[in-house]
């Protein structure tokens, strides 16, 4: 049976993993965000959160209108989405939303599992005891979403938290920050991948026996349960992503 997250644990995690945002330039340490950069930051906001759907025209125009500027410093906002993989310039179209392919799902969940593999190698070394807190609460929160009706996105970035929470624990700056690269773009596969209860009750079990594993020191016993649980989203989200195309 997994340990029940006392309130001290609840309150370790809402420490780190709170702070956590899945938009452009949440992580930066840099000076104020040029325009660009914010209007990047509020058009990758609406792609993250399902509010502008894959195919979506991104109009150069109204995009100016709307945040009153010109032309220029939307088409550079434009390139920073195509950089981070949240939009696609095609000829005779221009910029779109990018739609989302099983090949991309597997490219990117092939990287995040292979860092995550490193993150996980460090933890069971080291096993500090308050990322332990943040997971016991942490494996608290994602079994009360399980069975909600609107939980599944809220399961998903709870997830996510879960894995950037443990990057920097791992003491690896660089390591973090690949992995929080990654977040934007795996996380619309992943809110796929999670959209049902069914996925998400056996997600959540998987989650249990892997803080189990990490209070033991048990790395390989880690990651083995997260490619599982990796390669259950990413099938679920294939599927889904197969009878939309069906559909269309």
């Amino acid at each position: 049976m997994p340990a029940t997250a006392t309130a001290a644990d609840h309150a370790a995690f809402d420490h780190w993993a709170a702070p956590i945002e899945f938009r452009l330039f949440a992580d930066s340490a840099g000076p104020t965000l040029t325009v660009s950069e914010q209007i990047a930051a509020k058009v990758g906001d609406r792609i993250v959160s399902g509010r502008l759907a894959p195919g979506v025209r991104l109009g150069e125009q109204e995009l100016a209108d709307e945040f009153a500027t010109s032309r220029g410093p939307v088409r550079e906002a434009i390139r920073i989405l195509e950089r981070e993989g949240l939009a696609v310039v095609l000829p005779r179209r221009g910029a779109v939303v990018t739609s989302l392919s099983a090949d991309e799902l597997r490219e990117l969940f092939e990287v995040r599992a292979g860092l995550y593999e490193i993150v996980v190698r460090k933890l069971a070394e080291q096993r500090p005891p308050e990322l332990l807190a943040v997971m016991r609460a942490g494996v608290a929160r994602l079994a009360a979403l399980v069975d909600d009706p609107a939980g599944g996105d809220a399961y998903a970035e709870t997830v996510h938290r879960l894995m950037l929470v443990s990057a920097r624990f791992a003491g690896n700056e660089r390591l973090r920050r690949l992995l929080t690269a990654l977040s934007l773009q795996s996380l619309r596969y992943s809110k796929l991948g999670l959209a049902s209860a069914v996925r998400r009750r056996e997600s959540v079990r998987l989650w249990q026996q892997a803080t189990q594993a990490l209070a033991r020191g048990d790395a390989e016993g880690v990651m083995r349960l997260a490619r599982e649980r990796a390669q259950a989203s990413a099938e679920e989200a294939t599927r889904v992503i197969g009878d939309a195309a069906v559909r269309g």
